[in-house]
């Protein structure tokens, strides 16, 4: 399939970012709990390019989203949307922390330094699972307030576009623990990859929390 010019340009900064920034995986799997098999393992591109092809696919399904979202708001005198729940912007807080520590666990895996990669890799994680909890805390306030999916049509698309999200997060959230949990020893891939990747897949999302809120937000 023809590549488009959004996946040339996530790939080529993937590329950047693993060739200058990204520092150098370790050759025997990533940490030393993961050292022993003595084989070379396949090419990390067949990842990146992976990943490039996902985050293309996740960028045009919001997209389609967003421009429905636009064009719906534009008719009609029924679009009438509720004020923000207070408890989004601490959200987007805990959102942006964890792309720090999930950046700075990777430079410490990066490093070599696996005790600091774990605990960091941890607090991503449970960072994550706290964002969740706000959005269910989010969506919650506004049932109580009588606030519904068919509520009107302002109301339907805050509901599809954090939910969306929150499930697209919730695979992040896997892809952290699975990260954390595998045995790379006998993997086709070093941890140290398998960590870039996801790191760059979290970010992706915390990108995409951030313009979905301004687009709610300026969207009133």
């Amino acid at each position: 399939m023809p590549s488009t010019p959004v996946q040339d340009d996530i790939e080529l900064i993937i590329e950047e970012r693993h060739g200058k920034g990204g520092g150098t995986p370790p050759p025997d799997g990533g940490d030393d709990g993961d050292r022993g098999s003595g084989r070379t393992p396949p090419p990390a591109r067949r990842y990146y390019t992976g990943m490039a092809m996902g985050l293309v696919a996740i960028m045009m399904f919001f997209m389609a989203l967003t421009s429905s979202y636009i064009v719906r708001r534009g008719f009609g005198n029924d679009w009438f949307q509720s004020p923000l729940p207070r408890i989004l912007w601490l959200n987007t807080a805990i959102l942006l922390v964890s792309s720090f520590t999930v950046e700075r666990a990777r430079r410490a895996l990066s490093r070599g330094d696996s005790s600091a990669f774990r605990a960091l890799w941890r607090i991503t994680t449970g960072l994550g699972l706290l964002f969740l909890v706000g959005q269910l805390a989010a969506w919650w306030q506004l049932r109580a307030e009588g606030v519904y999916l068919p509520t009107n049509p302002a109301s339907s698309f805050y509901y599809t576009l954090t939910g969306a999200h929150a499930l697209h997060l919730l695979g992040g959230i896997a892809a952290l623990v699975y990260v954390a949990a595998k045995h790379f020893e006998r993997a086709k891939v070093t941890r140290a990859v398998a960590a870039e990747v996801a790191s760059i897949y979290w970010h992706f999302m915390d990108g995409l929390w951030v313009f979905l809120m301004a687009l709610l937000y300026l969207g009133r």
